[in-house]
């Protein structure tokens, strides 16, 4: 990836020294700091930055309007709102005006980064560009709902499916990915894994029984929920981009195989100590 220009809106020194220290290993180089509106302004006018980072609460004129100014001087500025407040409220007003994204204070290094990473590639989805900002935050939202589901920890490794196609046994939930951003995400598991992660999903005792069904309609929610999370994750740091998904589908077989969705399809595995549980995703780029 080409260097990529960042330039830093906000009245705390602290936070301006927190993001550019954040900033200091990657390819997105801070090319100014501003600590008010009128300086924005003239920072933005004077480096033309491929993205702005903007506090809400400036001093005199706020970032909402600051933002404004911006993007009177250049309709496709990318801006990611950076604030301490994120409500409902904030977020339909940036949106009105064309602001790009939104965060909230304190940033993590990997909010900010993976933000950046996919607003900057929201208009550039090629082969060089899909991993970091498509998969690599799905993978951390993966490894992180697993545990919160059923408190298993798991080791995740991914690798692009050289074949274009998925080759599963056991049981699998189909979700597809609609809007602007079209795509499938199945997440599968042998039964063995499916069973033991439907019990502590459910939270069972070694007494309880659990059929087949049951253990599969826990494994579908648990899809729900990781791919709602993504989906989620992509809405709101995408700007003017609706990306929904379909409730899973259940099927259960051996050497099932799924023709992967363009354009390039990835296989995420998360390694526990039931066994692997697997998400094979692909993205193709729907019609406004």
């Amino acid at each position: 990836m080409k260097e990529v220009t960042v330039l830093i809106v906000d009245d705390s020194k602290s936070s301006y020294m927190i993001l550019s220290k954040i900033l200091s290993k990657t390819n997105f180089k801070v090319c100014g700091y501003a600590k008010n509106s009128k300086e924005a302004i003239e920072k933005y006018k004077e480096h033309n930055p491929d993205i702005v980072t903007m506090d809400m609460n400036l001093s005199g004129i706020n970032g909402i309007e600051t933002s404004r100014c911006i993007l009177e001087m250049n309709p496709k500025a990318k801006i990611i709102m950076i604030s301490a407040m994120k409500d409902s409220l904030l977020i339909t007003k940036g949106r009105e005006i064309g602001i790009s994204s939104f965060l909230q204070k304190p940033v993590t290094p990997y909010e900010l980064i993976d933000t950046l990473l996919l607003l900057y590639q929201s208009e550039d989805k090629t082969s060089d560009h899909i991993e970091e900002a498509y998969i690599k935050p799905l993978i951390k939202i993966f490894q992180h709902e697993i545990f919160q589901i059923t408190n298993l920890e798991s080791t995740m490794k991914f690798e692009e499916n050289v074949l274009e196609e998925s080759d599963i046994s056991g049981t699998a939930a189909i979700v597809g990915l609609t809007g602007d951003i079209q795509g499938k995400a199945i997440l599968y598991a042998e039964d063995a894994a499916v069973i033991g992660f439907a019990r502590l999903m459910l939270q069972l005792d070694e007494e309880d029984e659990l059929d087949d069904d049951d253990a599969r309609e826990a494994f579908s929610e648990a899809a729900n929920v990781i791919m709602g999370k993504y989906v989620s994750y992509l809405d709101d740091v995408l700007k003017d981009q609706d990306v929904r998904m379909s409730p899973p589908g259940i099927i259960k077989g051996r050497n099932m195989k799924f023709l992967s969705v363009k354009l390039r399809p990835f296989d995420i595995t998360a390694s526990t100590s039931i066994g692997d549980i697997k998400i094979s995703i692909g993205f193709s780029k729907g019609a406004k």
